[in-house]
């Protein structure tokens, strides 16, 4: 008996390696996924101009941060702009500045599909060997009605597909339709009812790990965890031998994976 659709996550055609560097920009469902990687060991950089929301804003920040990445990660939110009416420019952040100073209008699947392409041609000049990994956040927009909400995630997947057809290092990871589809039950979702639980967003991320990470990687990950779960102990009496012996042995850990994996590095 089957008790969930599962989706099927298909092969990028390319496979992310340990310590890659990579960029992430979108909503805050490219954060979470991001920390991700972060946490293990990726050269990664995420939103580094804060979260972005819809597409012209993720071009604003790859035009902006100067970033070369191997792969990058747009997470579309929502085809909702706002624009500076003083200026007529599509803002990132209104800066808490009254509302009265702006107005708000929806992109097209055109016109999201043209801020995607120049963020797109800009990573392959600065990075011949891009890929770009496009996702559509799961993340319900309440203040836009449910309906509404719906048609703007619709938008958004049809300029991804618009993507993945004209480039063909593009690819689609499909985090929204795992959230709505094997994940439907709100145990999944966070007490607001509209974000993914941090149990939603792991099993998002091990789908994404299973499929996209090298086997390198994955061995990696596993290697690594051991150190990270002894790095994150907080010992009762850390004066105490005990604890100078457990630490002594994990930094011996740390010492064979650097020169195992050359780009691995830990902040201590």
């Amino acid at each position: 008996m089957e008790l969930m659709t599962i989706v099927d996550v298909p092969s990028p055609g390319f496979e992310i390696e340990p310590q890659e560097e990579m960029l992430f920009i979108g909503s805050c469902f490219a954060d979470n996924i991001g920390r991700r990687f972060v946490e293990e060991k990726f050269r990664a950089v995420v939103n580094p101009y804060g979260v972005m929301y819809n597409p012209a804003s993720i071009l604003h920040t790859v035009e902006r941060c100067g970033e070369k990445p191997r792969t990058a990660f747009f997470t579309l939110g929502t085809n909702h702009v706002y624009r500076l009416k003083s200026t007529g420019e599509i803002v990132d952040n209104c800066r808490k500045r009254p509302q009265n100073l702006f107005s708000e209008e929806e992109l097209t699947v055109d016109e999201c599909t043209d801020y995607l392409c120049k963020a797109v041609d800009i990573l392959a000049r600065r990075n011949p060997d891009i890929r770009v990994v496009l996702t559509v956040s799961p993340i319900r927009y309440a203040k836009y009605g449910y309906h509404g909400s719906r048609l703007s995630k619709a938008v958004l997947l049809l300029a991804a597909e618009r993507m993945v057809k004209r480039y063909a290092y593009c690819t689609y990871f499909p985090a929204y339709e795992i959230m709505n589809d094997e994940l439907r039950d709100y145990r999944f979702y966070s007490p607001d009812m509209l974000h993914p639980s941090p149990q939603a967003v792991e099993y998002i991320w091990q789908r994404l790990h299973d499929v996209y990470l090298s086997d390198n990687a994955r061995r990696f990950v596993r290697e690594w965890k051991p150190i990270k779960d002894a790095l994150g102990h907080r010992p009762f009496n850390p004066d105490s031998s005990e604890y100078r012996a457990f630490m002594d042995k994990t930094m011996l850990k740390i010492a064979e994976l650097s020169e195992k994996y050359p780009n691995f590095a830990v902040d201590m």
